[in-house]
């Protein structure tokens, strides 16, 4: 009985992302491997490249918390997803351009934003309707690796087959090949 429960739950996650990512004009090369629902939300473009696998509930990854992988991109934004990315329960918060190379991977409960959310100025924040917020492309490049429960912010660029240690928060950009870690995410050694 709990087979055919875990089956039939499977098959109507995978029909509606099949709809989600139809209705959403999402663009890919080859469908994503998607264990668990996507969410998608805000006009703007999404793509996936091959061998995309996307971690979307509690139970395929629960190291990072989260519950569902998310992409909210607003409508001039783009989310770029390349070939064998692997993604667990994370968020894409783009209000610009967010792009993942090819063999990247991003442990669970990961957000990556490339925008600052509200003003850092009172004024703007609380009267003007919070319309002042900055934004910057971010570049995660090919071969990275983001450890669970990391924040990526707006314009950083993680160098090709860098690591960023579990739960840092990365504020400016990592050269190649290199470990960092921490809040701020500091260096921590060359590979």
């Amino acid at each position: 009985m709990i087979v055919l429960i875990k089956t039939i739950i499977k098959l109507t996650n995978k029909f509606l992302n099949l709809l989600i990512i139809k209705y959403r004009n999402v663009e890919f090369i080859r469908f994503p491997e998607i264990n668990g629902r996507l969410v998608i939300s805000g006009m703007g473009k999404l793509s996936f490249g091959s061998k995309v696998k996307i971690n979307s509930n509690r139970t395929t990854n629960p190291v990072g918390l989260a519950y569902r992988t998310i992409f909210c991109i607003a409508k001039q934004a783009s989310i770029s997803i390349g070939n064998n990315v692997g993604i667990s329960s994370s968020l894409f918060y783009s209000k610009n351009k967010i792009i993942i190379e090819d063999n990247v991977l991003i442990g669970g409960g990961c957000q990556i934003l490339d925008n600052d959310f509200h003003s850092l100025q009172y004024e703007d924040r609380i009267l003007k309707g919070d319309k002042k917020t900055k934004s910057s492309p971010v570049l995660i490049k090919e071969g990275a690796f983001i450890g669970t429960s990391c924040i990526i912010l707006k314009g950083v660029t993680i160098g090709e087959r860098s690591i960023v240690a579990a739960g840092s928060v990365v504020g400016k950009s990592i050269p190649p090949n290199e470990i960092w870690g921490g809040n701020p995410a500091k260096f921590i050694k060359t590979l």
